[in-house]
């Protein structure tokens, strides 16, 4: 019997605790409903994203107005600075260095003397042709005395016409003998000359290969080289497209380049220079060069700069920001706020620079959609509001779209 009622006392204890149990879980549920009480608040992933529409309301956007004027469509490249003129300097004769008179790396102008050789064999050269041709001088000094008493003896008929034109043969002789020992001279003059080498031209000078004591063979053995640093060019490839619009500019005098470097502010001008005669086929591009002046020394012989070519100027386009443009699968489009509506507007890009990109398809005076694009559809009702501190640019830029968003 005690068993029984034992048993009976478990099963209606298994039973209490079970309606216990549901009955907690109940209260926990109503807690974490969502109809927006107390968790759905606290709760900041429900909470409506910034720029979306909540439900019934308009879309919070920002906007820029599209502009009319002038805009300029430039080229940009990688160029390498290239110095105007590089000269390596070598012997033009075969003799041992005897002095250097610079140091490396010294900029030096046009006819200073860098090295000199040792000039004892050229001397003695000198010194021979020169006593040749005082012995030659003697000669004919001699010879025209002979020619002036024939011609007196001629003059008396004592000697015949025959001996005076001999006289006179011999005084020729002698006369082209020392008009070649002047030409000997002057030779060997500048073959002495040679052995003190000057520069050709103003430039900095690179690396010194010789030493004092060094035997330096003529037109092999390279002294030093020099570089002229002010002005210099930067050359840089330009796409076959644009070669009509870079000839016509150098036509008319040359257009404006503008170089950039990394470590430097600001841009540096130069004038289009030189326009290479052929297309490279390998590549399609075409060699170009513009010449800077380069007082500074800036600009040095190659290093890598980001060069800028004005190729014209499209007038009275109309402009708006390139961050406003979305890729769909369409084509092209803006969204233009037009009293208290998203309309969509295919637009034709037709040239892009910067943050600025001029396009067909908009009017100037169009408020076009920069923040808040991306929640937009055709006919969506939006509200206009001011930009943050960055700007309505940098909000654009916030809040660009992937190429592929489609309306």
């Amino acid at each position: 019997m005690n068993t029984k009622i034992l048993t009976k006392i478990l099963v209606l204890g298994a039973i209490a605790a079970s309606f216990l149990l549901v009955a907690c879980s109940d209260k926990s549920n109503s807690g974490s409903t969502p109809g927006g009480g107390p968790a759905s608040a606290a709760n900041p992933a429900s909470a409506p994203a910034s720029g979306s529409r909540s439900p019934g309301g308009p879309v919070s956007v920002t906007t820029a107005v599209a502009k009319k004027r002038d805009f300029d469509v430039l080229i940009e490249a990688i160029g390498t600075v290239t110095p105007v003129a590089s000269v390596e300097v070598k012997p033009q004769t075969n003799s041992v260095l005897t002095r250097v008179h610079v140091k490396e790396g010294q900029f030096v102008s046009a006819g200073q003397l860098l090295f000199t050789l040792d000039p004892r064999p050229d001397e003695a050269n000198v010194a021979k042709v020169r006593a040749q041709m005082a012995k030659d001088e003697a000669v004919l000094a001699d010879a025209q005395r002979q020619l002036a008493r024939s011609r007196d003896l001629m003059a008396k008929s004592f000697i015949s016409q025959g001996a005076l034109d001999s006289t006179q043969a011999q005084v020729d002789a002698q006369m082209a003998n020392l008009v070649a020992d002047r030409a000997a001279l002057d030779a060997a003059q500048l073959a002495l000359s040679y052995n003190s080498v000057r520069a050709s031209g103003a430039g900095r000078l690179g690396a010194v290969n010789v030493f004092p004591g060094t035997a330096v063979q003529a037109n092999q053995t390279a002294l030093v080289t020099i570089t002229q640093l002010d002005p210099v060019n930067i050359s840089f490839n330009l796409p076959q497209r644009n070669l009509d619009a870079v000839l016509e500019g150098l036509k008319s005098g040359g257009v404006t380049v503008s170089a950039k470097l990394a470590d430097v502010k600001g841009d540096i001008k130069g004038r289009l220079q030189f326009v290479d005669n052929a297309v490279d086929a390998a590549t399609g591009t075409i060699k170009v060069k513009a010449r800077f002046d380069n007082r500074d020394s800036k600009l040095w012989p190659g290093a890598f700069v980001k060069t800028t070519l004005l190729s014209h100027t499209l007038k009275d386009a109309v402009v708006i920001p390139t961050t406003a443009i979305i890729q769909s699968t369409r084509g092209s489009i803006v969204y233009v706020a037009d009293n208290g509506k998203a309309v969509l507007r295919p637009v034709k890009l037709v040239a892009s620079q910067g943050e600025d990109s001029a396009v067909t398809g908009v009017s100037a005076g169009d408020k076009i959609v920069l923040e808040g694009r991306q929640n937009l559809r055709p006919d969506t009702p939006v509200s206009e509001r001011t930009p943050g501190p960055g700007g309505a640019a940098s909000s654009a830029r916030a809040s660009a779209t992937p190429a592929s968003a489609a309306p």
